[in-house]
């Protein structure tokens, strides 16, 4: 139907309606002066045709056709596919005793064409699945992007059923979305998949196994465990190697809560193999996929080499080596320097001189006691090779500091960067004391496995009070910043606070330890070599595992994180010797890294700066999880080396999580649709039959500013312009 229609007011009407009197009344003044010549009367005629015209445009006339229009409105139904929608949470009410449903099955009913039959007859149904852009889409859910593709793609989109347990966790807030469909009056209904309650279950959240362990040395695996049962629940946690070697740990995990713990295992052959966590059914959980965690690990027969250098033989360096000597996983050097006689310590394990460069380098932790820079100790040359050692080779070192005060002369070296806490110039030979001091573990030595001196945290905090006390302390003032604090003198403060003792830090690729007593040997009064030998194995440990990762003969290569997660960022390092044996300084090392999936990625390892000593080292982002195999090949060294670095997954779609229905009824509110109560077809389809039928479409043709009618306007004025010269009129 096509209907001639004016946009007008009063004020419109009156304005036209007297614009053309005036005009017209002009128009017959001016024939009658003519003495009604007929050519006199044409042209006012047209001046008041024009008139007329210019009165209609003020009342902006146009053509107005409404007409049903061809194509049906679409229903885009929006089916989640995530990894969520596996979880097996939905209890049928008529058969509580029944087999738990998943998400997706529930969902099904409503993905299938012959469901929508009814509607079909008044709307084209289009049933769309969606997850994310993450590798692979699966990981993840993006509610926005589902949304706004589903309004770009359906011009006429007239409605969405949105199928879904509202666990969003990639992409924009879904708000935006259901934003822009309200702006276009598209209304969305939310079909909720799913519990809000959590499922009975006990998950293993973490496992945290090392790249390697030592043949022969107790391995301390930290694992969690979280749980969300009513009640505390006594298990059985179990851990399987691949060679048959079976591991069990009796705890109990609190109701609603989470246990942090460590399984303990000393591996006895070397070898490439797997080990299992896992934790048995638990009360009445229905979700046992989080029951298991496994992860690769090496077990090594190797020896760490350490090199100790020391002025005199204090008690402190006597039962430090004595220790380091028992360890069957230490090859221990020592350069006892003795200034006093001219020569250094001789005897087994003793050096004669202070190692060169190509030397120095083959030593994974150095201990540097109670030595500086004076007379018959180290020099300012040796003391930059011990920087770089640390640095680019990523070794560690341990400060000593003894009642001699030397290391205070080491302020103006290569290594006062690498001391991690500020030193008392006024008082360079530390402080003495006739009562012994005692250890105070702050929070992170609580947790840290360098002051690791029992099973648990607590058990070790309780070791830590009961160990003999010292009698003489370093003077430190304070802790630099970038480092961490892990114990500090139990009484004494000064205006920073406590007085730190022991202080970590990392330089470059390297760690460095500060010691401040030297009474760790009396730990020993009453259970011998229990705690003492513990912790500097640990201590040793811990400074060469990253250095340790993989190597070959003429190269190294280590990585940070020592735990590297799909889509983070991965530090890859590799120390490489040169033919002659010495540190390569200029070279090219290129990493050829393969996926899980066979997908093969080249990153090109540039040196690590002008001065570094054989260190390069480049980045990648690794996007899978699983074992990435790494080839790296140095044809300045004429050396290659493999090695293999284990990724963990960082799932975002995690199975067995309470539905979220709080989004999808926040979208439906926005959009001004409707919060579905259950996901019964029956109920859904009703929902979306209720809606009003299409509208009508309209088109619209306005007249006034149409450029048809702007040209017949210009060609009527200049017509009556022609007109009136034509006449003689002026």
């Amino acid at each position: 139907m096509t209907t001639l229609v004016f946009t007008h007011t009063p004020a419109s009407i009156a304005l036209g309606v007297a614009f053309v009197a005036v005009i017209a009344g002009l128009a017959l003044m001016a024939w009658r002066r003519s003495g009604y010549r007929r050519s006199t009367g044409l042209l006012e005629a047209l001046r008041v045709l024009i008139a007329l015209a210019i009165a209609v445009t003020f009342n902006q006339p146009e053509w107005r056709e409404v007409f049903k229009p061809e194509n049906k409105p679409t229903l885009v139904v929006l089916s989640d596919v995530s990894h969520s929608m596996e979880t097996n949470d939905v209890i049928d009410p008529g058969q509580p005793g029944a087999e738990f449903k998943s998400r997706a099955e529930l969902a099904k009913p409503l993905t299938e064409t012959a469901a929508w039959r009814q509607i079909a007859e008044r709307m084209e149904v289009v049933v769309e699945p969606f997850s994310s852009t993450q590798q692979p889409a699966e990981e993840g859910s993006d509610l926005n992007a589902a949304l706004s593709q589903a309004a770009e793609k359906h011009p006429r989109l007239s409605a969405v059923v949105l199928l879904s347990d509202g666990d969003w966790n990639s992409g924009e807030p879904p708000v935006q979305a259901a934003t822009r469909l309200r702006m276009r009056g598209v209304p969305v209904f939310a079909v909720p998949l799913g519990s809000e309650t959590r499922l009975p279950d006990v998950a293993l959240s973490s496992f945290d196994v090392p790249t390697f362990a030592i043949a022969g040395k107790p391995l301390r695996v930290p694992f969690t465990v979280e749980s969300s049962l009513p009640r505390d629940e006594s298990v059985v946690v179990e851990m399987k190697s691949s060679t048959g070697e079976v591991i069990t740990k009796s705890v109990v995990i609190p109701a609603m809560g989470r246990l942090q713990d460590v399984i303990t295992w000393k591996p006895e052959k070397p070898g490439e193999m797997k080990v299992t966590l896992s934790v048995p059914q638990t009360g009445g959980e229905r979700f046992l996929e989080n029951n298991s965690i496994e992860a690769p690990l090496s077990i090594r027969k190797e020896q760490l080499r350490v090199l100790v250098i020391e002025s005199y033989p204090r008690w402190e360096y006597r039962y430090l080596r004595n220790a380091l000597e028992r360890d069957p996983g230490v090859a221990v050097s020592c350069l006892l320097l003795q200034p006093d006689l001219g020569k250094p310590g001789a005897g087994k394990g003793y050096l004669a001189a202070m190692p060169k460069e190509d030397e120095l380098a083959k030593y994974d932790v150095v201990f540097l006691g109670d030595v500086g820079t004076d007379k018959g100790q180290l020099t300012v040359e040796q003391c930059v090779a011990l920087q770089k050692l640390v640095r680019d080779q990523a070794a560690g070192l341990v400060f000593m500091p003894g009642l001699r005060g030397f290391e205070s002369s080491l302020q103006g070296t290569a290594l006062a960067d690498l001391i991690p806490v500020v030193w008392d110039d006024a008082q360079p030979r530390g402080w003495g004391t006739s009562a012994p001091g005692k250890f105070a573990l702050t929070e992170a030595g609580t947790r840290s496995l360098l002051t690791k001196l029992d099973d648990t945290d607590e058990a070790s905090a309780r070791v830590w009070q009961t160990l003999p006390g010292f009698q003489w302390y370093a003077p430190a003032v304070r802790a630099k910043a970038g480092t961490e604090i892990l114990a500090t003198h139990g009484t004494e403060t000064n205006r920073f606070g406590r007085v730190p003792l022991i202080v970590t830090k990392t330089y470059g690729s390297g760690k460095i330890l500060f010691m401040g007593t030297d009474g760790a040997w009396r730990w020993r009064r009453g259970v011998e070599d229990k705690y003492h030998y513990r912790f500097w194995g640990q201590v040793v440990r811990w400074m060469a595992y990253q250095r340790n990762m993989s190597q070959g003969e003429k190269m190294r290569l280590f990585y940070s994180p020592d735990r590297p997660s799909a889509g983070a960022v991965l530090t890859l390092n590799a120390n490489v010797t040169s033919l002659t044996g010495e540190p390569l300084h200029d070279g090219v090392v290129i990493a050829q890294i393969t996926a899980p999936s066979g997908k093969t990625a080249s990153v090109r390892l540039p040196a690590a700066g002008e001065d570094a000593w054989g260190l390069f080292t480049g980045v990648f982002t690794p996007v899978e999880p699983g074992e990435h195999h790494v080839r790296l090949t140095c044809a300045d060294a004429g050396s290659s080396l493999d090695a293999v670095v284990s990724v963990q997954g960082t799932s975002r779609e995690k199975r067995g999580q309470p539905a979220k229905f709080d989004v999808l009824r926040e979208i439906a509110q926005l959009t001004r649709g409707r919060m579905m109560e259950s996901a019964d077809p029956a109920a859904v389809i009703a929902a979306i039959a209720s809606l009003p039928p299409q509208d009508l479409q309209e088109r619209r043709v306005q007249i006034w500013a149409h450029p048809l009618w702007a040209g017949l306007m210009v060609v009527l004025l200049g017509v009556f312009w022609v007109g009136r010269k034509a006449a003689g009129s002026f």
